[in-house]
């Protein structure tokens, strides 16, 4: 996935930059991650969860709020009000670049920001809360007395936050007070994702219900189990951003291919040959082929691997789909290429990347280049493998004939 670098000015008119995960192919859908109270862009869930929305086809951005002193130390005092217009300014700067965000994540006080901050953004589909409190004066109850004796009398205050010094002010406590979650999540008429643990010691469970009840169809609740607040299990912040990437796709525009399959896919065969372990002799009509595993795991090593058809599959797409639109469009392409490799990798959900990688030949120019590239990232075969299928399973007695329409 490319990632790059994203400014722009803050509520207070200072510039914030953050990192804009951009998908592979052509985006879908683009998103804002809102971190936690005291964390910042680069925490586990804003990092993975952004992560798995690009893969997904959703570009994110993810900045630091004003105030966390994450980059540069402390550039001011901690502001939820500030937080919310960040927020929208982020939102509002994304749209003037072309990317206008569809999906607001936010994670504990992050999700209470952008519930608030989604109310002002019409263009927002959708808004997935991960941990989010539905009072927020339930953070001042980590605040010891003292403190906010002296933020109420002084104006400010430094308090220790998680083992790190915050300046807190007056305006943060009043911007605590006044906005009601409950309420703006009742007005957002918009779907709505709660992602909440049941174990979570930091923001109770019954702020999920809370919200939950508040919120209007089309509604949705997750349990994170035995996840902590933090997300600081890489199988719970995983599973959460598989989640929300699944969730969002129901209410963004579908990808589609711009351009029809070249033919008709005939049903294929594949039936044991008997020699060897894994041998199979794979048919689709006339013609044939074998399948084999290597010789390292048992198997002959006489034909591809399964995983070796699946990128198959892509790369032949792939180059397919690029004849026909340089064609289409008179390009000079003389001759296309697609290597296609397959790995799983560790800590990523889902654990399977296709890297491709693309050779064009002939006198094309740079903006040529970068157009087939653009509808390479949109063959039948990619947007199958980045929507995800269904697969249906039937039992048929051996002396039935084979149909290829028949689900396999």
């Amino acid at each position: 996935m490319a990632r790059s670098t994203f400014t722009f000015v803050g509520r207070a008119g200072a510039p914030l930059s953050g990192h804009l995960e951009g998908p592979e192919g052509t985006p879908r859908g683009w998103a804002i991650f809102a971190h936690c109270f005291t964390c910042g862009k680069d925490s586990h869930a804003a990092v993975r969860i952004s992560r798995a929305l690009s893969r997904a086809g959703i570009g994110v951005l993810r900045f630091d709020f004003a105030g966390t002193g994450i980059n540069g130390g402390m550039e001011g005092a901690l502001s939820f009000a500030s937080d919310v217009e960040d927020l929208r300014a982020a939102a509002q700067a994304m749209a003037g670049a072309g990317m206008s965000p569809s999906l607001l994540v936010g994670h504990s006080l992050g999700g209470a920001a952008a519930l608030i901050a989604a109310t002002e953004l019409p263009d927002v589909a959708a808004v997935a809360t991960i941990g989010a409190p539905a009072d927020l004066r339930h953070i001042l109850r980590d605040f010891p007395a003292s403190d906010l004796d002296a933020i109420r009398s002084e104006g400010e205050a430094s308090v220790e936050i998680g083992g790190r010094p915050f300046v807190i002010r007056r305006s943060f406590l009043e911007a605590v007070e006044r906005y009601d979650v409950e309420t703006c999540i009742a007005s957002l008429r918009r779907p709505v994702l709660i992602i909440h643990s049941p174990l979570d010691q930091v923001v109770g469970i019954d702020h999920a219900s809370r919200l939950f009840v508040a919120s209007r169809h089309p509604k949705s609740f997750l349990s994170l189990d035995t996840g902590d607040h933090l997300l600081t299990d890489i199988d719970d912040a995983n599973y959460a951003a598989a989640m929300v990437a699944a969730w969002a796709s129901r209410f963004l525009p579908l990808l589609v291919a711009d351009l029809p399959q070249i033919e008709v896919a005939e049903g294929v065969v594949a039936t044991e040959t008997l020699a060897g372990k894994f041998q199979l002799n794979i048919r689709s009509g006339e013609h044939a082929l074998l399948a084999d595993e290597p010789t390292s795991v048992g198997g002959l090593g006489t034909g591809l691997s399964p995983y070796e058809l699946v990128s198959a599959g892509l790369a032949a797409c792939t180059v397919m789909t690029m004849r026909l639109y340089a064609d289409r469009k008179g390009f000079p392409l003389e001759r296309a290429s697609t290597t296609v490799q397959h790995a799983k990798i560790k800590d990523m959900m889902p654990p399977d990347r296709f890297t491709r990688t693309v050779v064009l030949e002939g006198p094309l120019s740079d903006e040529q280049r970068a157009r087939i590239l653009e509808i390479a990232d949109r063959c039948p075969v990619d947007l199958s493998l980045i929507r995800g299928s269904d697969v249906q399973t039937e039992l048929q007695s051996a002396g039935q004939t084979s149909s290829p329409t028949t689900p396999a």
